[in-house]
């Protein structure tokens, strides 16, 4: 099979054609979205240029393994940033909490899939480990939130029937035990959902991608497995870090209930 086409500015300014057509649409349709567009095409315009120049530094042989770390770290922290920031800015100590959950969930999945599946020359090769953190990272992220958004607006509309459970003699785990589950699944429904509708109802990017690149679709479809057993695990030991470190957020020294 042929390798892909390298796009060149030409061909990419005639691709942002198709942002211009939506626009046009927005404002035929009067939606009001043209601004959004507008920010959201010129930011990732941006982003994606600022990474490509990044991550071509990153992927250089030469580069030493502080080097790739570094790139990972810096990955790590704006996607913990984020899901902090949709969970809750008033819950102390809550940064640390995702930061670990993520990074404990993406290093024991890469760990697994480079001593185990991959076997890579170097455990730090750039190839795999930033292109399949990067995709951990985003993952993570998400159900981090969604789980965390959960279990915080469950507790706070719970009150009265969490001190209830501990005026009954539960202990702070015990009272929060359901809805912390809860919260669990549904952090973990959107990577059930996207596993089980794989390659019926969607192709995901990375199988698409590599066929673009040229790759057989079997071998494309290797891959894609690949990435989804390390979703599958790595979005469920965050979801259960972030519940586990929120709960103890909840009560203080005294075992009383606190609103956030």
């Amino acid at each position: 099979m042929s390798t892909v086409e390298v796009l060149e500015p030409g061909e990419l300014a005639v691709a942002l054609g198709m942002m211009a057509i939506a626009l046009g649409l927005s404002v035929w349709q009067q939606l009001g979205l043209e601004g959004e567009l507008i920010i959201a095409t010129g930011r990732a315009i941006a982003q994606l240029t600022v990474v490509g120049y990044l991550l071509e530094a990153a992927f250089d042989k030469r580069n030493p393994w502080w080097g790739v770390i570094l790139v990972l770290i810096i990955m790590l922290t704006i996607p913990a940033i984020m899901a902090r920031n949709r969970i809750s800015k008033k819950i102390p100590r809550l940064l640390p909490v995702v930061w670990a959950a993520i990074l404990v969930s993406t290093a024991l999945t890469l760990i697994y899939t480079n001593l185990l599946v991959i076997r890579p020359e170097r455990w730090y090769e750039p190839q795999y480990l930033i292109s399949l953190a990067g995709i951990l990272f985003g993952n993570a992220m998400n159900a981090a939130a969604l789980a965390g958004e959960r279990l915080v607006s469950t507790v706070n509309t719970s009150q009265i029937e969490i001190e209830t459970h501990l005026c009954l003699g539960a202990t702070p785990e015990q009272a929060l035990a359901q809805y912390r589950q809860d919260a669990i699944r549904a952090g973990f429904i959107p990577t059930l959902n996207q596993i089980m509708l794989v390659g019926v109802v969607t192709l995901p990017g990375t199988f698409t991608g590599q066929m673009l690149g040229g790759v057989s679709p079997l071998v494309a479809a290797s891959y894609q497995l690949l990435i989804i057993f390390m979703l599958a695990l790595t979005t469920l030991v965050t979801v259960v870090i972030v519940t586990h470190g929120l709960c103890r957020q909840f009560f203080n020294q005294f075992a009383q209930l606190q609103k956030f």
